[in-house]
């Protein structure tokens, strides 16, 4: 697994946009930018970053602005503008070998997944899932921010579960955390405390499900590479009902997918369709022989952890409490 080098104080960060621009959040995106340069990071922007659009641009264009950053020596990690729907547009313009020439942080969530998912499977290079760059918008910051930027650093530590979450989703600035964070982990469909390691790879699973069976998908490769050391799946499920990814699992196992799984991590889910907690429960531990924790600090639902796709990492869970610790091995 090639490791890109962490953040120094005067590094640059390249900002461009795989999917949305950031232009109806503009404030906030400031705000955010403020806090990264706090830290005594240069900024670059790519010229989609900031438009008011669904699409930064085209996906020739996305693919080029992305090129950009990969190639100027003195951008030291990119970063995603924003999320949003089509990222998968820009895909068959990204010159997958300048990437693998130029190994650097690529750092995303929700849809750039589409991005940093065959970035990890196909080329063997860690990328980081859990924040885009107008993340850093709440006053003052989360734990959860802070944790972010020290794993920029290099500090990556253990990460512990939350007390409490977003029960509101309702994507404010600084919403009030206060539902109570229950990490719930079973095994063999019945509630136990689980302790399991592996290579970590997941990410935004509404995306994932997509690349199936597509050029981007280096599942296999990965899994062929690290199966003997196990395998941690993390889902972040953005809008998916309980039969949805329920079925979703389903393909992804009947693919060979979960061949050395120890273990599958699922972040709270952002729009459940109306599908309750038992409802995943009940259809997703049908679906594994081995530990599964739901409602874990991943994904859109804040706070979340920042996860190094291809680090191999520790997690465990008990009595509703979580952690994760990764290791650059």
């Amino acid at each position: 697994m090639i490791y890109p080098k962490f953040l120094r104080h005067g590094d640059t960060i390249g900002i461009c946009a795989p999917s949305a621009g950031v232009g109806h959040k503009i404030e906030s995106f400031e705000q955010s930018l403020s806090v990264l340069k706090g830290e005594g990071y240069h900024i670059r922007e790519t010229a989609g970053v900031r438009t008011d659009s669904e699409r930064s641009a085209s996906g020739a264009v996305r693919g080029k602005e992305l090129q950009e950053l990969v190639e100027d020596k003195n951008i030291s990690a990119i970063l995603s503008a924003s999320g949003g729907d089509y990222a998968p547009e820009m895909l068959p313009f990204v010159d997958w070998e300048r990437i693998r020439e130029n190994p650097k942080w690529i750092i995303g969530a929700s849809d750039p997944t589409n991005l940093l998912f065959p970035v990890t499977t196909n080329l063997d290079i860690a990328t980081m899932y859990g924040f885009n760059a107008g993340t850093f918008d709440w006053q003052p910051l989360h734990p959860f921010q802070e944790r972010m930027l020290r794993v920029l650093k290099g500090d990556i530590g253990i990460q512990e579960s939350f007390q409490y979450y977003d029960d509101k989703r309702d994507f404010s600035d600084n919403p009030i955390l206060e539902g109570d964070v229950y990490w719930d982990s079973r095994m063999d469909g019945e509630k136990a405390p689980v302790s399991f390691e592996g290579r970590l790879i997941g990410g935004c699973i509404d995306c994932i499900g997509k690349l199936i069976g597509t050029p981007y998908d280096g599942t296999h490769q990965f899994l062929d590479r690290y199966v003997s050391e196990g395998i941690i799946w993390y889902f972040d499920p953005f809008a998916m009902n309980a039969e949805t990814l329920y079925l979703t699992m389903l393909q992804m196992k009947a693919c060979g997918y979960f061949r050395g799984a120890t273990g599958i991590l699922f972040g709270r889910v952002m729009f459940d369709g109306g599908s309750s907690d038992e409802d995943y429960l009940d259809l997703l531990t049908r679906c594994f022989d081995v530990p599964i924790i739901l409602n874990c600090d991943i994904g859109h639902v804040k706070p979340c952890m920042t996860l190094i796709n291809g680090s191999f990492a520790t997690v465990q869970c008990g009595d509703g409490i979580g952690t994760i610790e990764m290791r650059l091995e």
